[in-house]
């Protein structure tokens, strides 16, 4: 009989040591990542390096779920905002971590012109198309192809008419966590139909790693002397002005909360940070186009992009309603989005960069977040 029992407790012991293995760096089990959209299973993928960085990824809506990196003192954070169960990113409407396609930003009035033939893409923000209409990328299904084990492709193929927009496309997003704590995250896209294409990664960051710190104490850092206003739709005016002598100048690192509430018009329309700036860095991604630092961990992000914009999002409409990671209630302004792109209502100004993509061309876009610490 005792020896039945021993064998019994070392199973038990067994299979416990297996329960805890399964689980990610970040305490996510992969096993509530996995039920069926559009008949396409959806799973949680996990890439890393030797160091440790380990960034997971869902192919509902491209999602990076938990990014994992060392803080000051080598103890591992989870520096983004998600949840740990796929009901609640097919549940509650969010964009946390998504590949956002096919236009990332928003649409005035959702209309475009392509090719002479005007174009109603439906409306789902304050009377504009945002980040691809009500059932943007973010809400559909990528195919996954794991490369090894710190590369990961997701692939989606969008019909012809996927939310009004013209042309079968066929996009790409590819992720790397090199071997000195970079995400690379590489897009590519193709057509058979003159088409509009602008993709970006939308995590929401928080480098304190504890979503109830609010990101408003990390530093920022952008390499933009100038940026697009927004009325109060939050559309852009068409304007590009200068940030000098206003809350918008973040060519001097400052914390994000430092002008946030400002009696400045653009933080108003804004409510609080949500605009585009102008970079410096010209599609260099050589160059450093913004850069965030937390006081409390020491984790530092470098991005770098191939981009011409990027959109800075103070997470001013979280308000406490949804609970994330761990049972986390994300508040107001608890995250960070840091979006690589084209600028907003790109189709309507033929001045500025263009978003247009043609049957033959290749759509390529890169960013690349790269992870320190200062200590």
């Amino acid at each position: 009989m005792k020896k039945y029992l021993i064998i019994g407790i070392l199973l038990f012991l067994m299979m416990s040591c297996q329960e805890k293995t399964s689980l990610t760096l970040s305490g996510l089990n992969p096993a509530d990542f996995i039920t069926e959209v559009d008949s396409i299973q959806t799973n949680l993928y996990s890439i890393k390096n030797k160091s440790g960085m380990e960034v997971c990824i869902t192919n509902f809506g491209g999602r990076i779920v938990s990014m994992m990196v060392p803080d000051k003192n080598g103890d591992m954070k989870d520096v983004v905002l998600g949840f740990d169960n796929i009901q609640d990113y097919i549940n509650i409407p969010s964009d946390f971590g998504a590949s956002i396609g096919r236009y990332a930003n928003r649409i005035n009035k959702g209309q475009i012109v392509i090719d002479g033939r005007s174009i109603q893409l439906p409306i789902n923000d304050h009377g504009h198309c945002l980040h691809g209409g009500p059932k943007g990328w973010q809400y559909q299904m990528y195919t996954a192809k794991v490369i090894n084990s710190s590369t990961l492709e997701l692939t989606r193929f969008s019909p012809d008419g996927d939310q009004n927009f013209p042309g079968n496309v066929t996009a790409k997003v590819l992720f790397t966590v090199t071997s000195d704590n970079m995400l690379d995250i590489k897009y590519t896209a193709t057509t058979d139909k003159t088409t509009i294409i602008n993709m970006t990664n939308h995590s929401y960051f928080n480098l304190n790693g504890d979503p109830t710190h609010l990101s408003t104490n990390n530093i920022l850092y952008i390499n933009a002397d100038y940026y697009t206003p927004v009325d109060n739709t939050f559309m852009t005016t068409g304007e590009i002005l200068p940030v000098k002598d206003t809350p918008m100048n973040f060519t001097l690192p400052k914390s994000i909360g430092q002008d946030i509430n400002d009696d400045f018009i653009q933080l108003k329309n804004g409510n609080g940070y949500d605009h585009n700036w102008v970079l410096n860095t010209k599609g260099d991604i050589t160059k450093l186009a913004a850069q965030l630092i937390s006081p409390e961990t020491g984790i530092v992000l470098k991005e770098y992009t191939t981009e011409p914009g990027i959109q800075i999002y103070s997470g001013n409409f979280l308000d406490g309603t949804v609970k994330g990671k761990h049972g986390i209630i994300y508040n107001k302004r608890a995250s960070i989005c840091l979006e690589s792109q084209h600028y907003p209502n790109s189709p309507n100004k033929t001045e500025w960069p263009t978003v247009i993509l043609k049957p033959g061309q290749t759509y390529h876009s890169e960013c690349i977040f790269a992870f320190s610490v200062k200590k």
